[in-house]
């Protein structure tokens, strides 16, 4: 099922001619997913990284360990680690980083269940964002997903 925010994404980077990479941690491939399922990608879609240990956050994206170690892999300093991480590797002009709790396990009180952290590079300007979303897993990645598509859209 195609989602409206990566039509209207992906007829803006072939409008505009650019490309977009993701690393992708709590959400799986689901952006990558969303973005690869429209009809022409390939002018648009470079790479996307499924970074889900911390060990492939550092040897696929050169996020430091101390980072982690420092904020834990659910944190913005990650996050834009690995956006900076996958730009710097994929040379797209716009790049899309997410980590997270999606649950229904694994949250704290400093880091519920539904924290995501998210790192957008557009044109080498780089920003971070932290949200908190709400239901079961599935809810999560897909409020997240649809958060990421949104937040790139705005930016150029």
């Amino acid at each position: 099922m195609l989602s409206n925010e990566a039509q209207e994404l992906s007829e803006l980077l072939i409008a505009n001619g650019l490309t977009v990479s993701v690393a992708e941690s709590c959400t799986g491939g689901s952006v990558s997913r969303a973005l690869t399922s429209i009809p022409g990608a390939s002018s648009y879609f470079d790479c996307g990284y499924i970074t889900y240990s911390n060990q492939s956050k550092v040897e696929m994206l050169g996020v430091d360990i101390q980072t982690i170690k420092t904020y834990g892999a659910v944190s913005v300093e990650v996050a834009l680690e690995m956006v900076i991480g996958v730009a710097t590797k994929s040379h797209s002009d716009i790049a899309i980083s997410i980590t997270g709790v999606a649950g229904p396990t694994g949250g704290t009180l400093e880091k519920p269940v539904g924290m995501v952290c998210f790192g957008f590079s557009c044109f080498d300007k780089t920003s971070t964002s932290r949200q908190l979303f709400s239901g079961d897993r599935v809810s999560i990645i897909s409020q997240s997903v649809s958060f990421a598509l949104r937040q790139i859209s705005f930016r150029f």
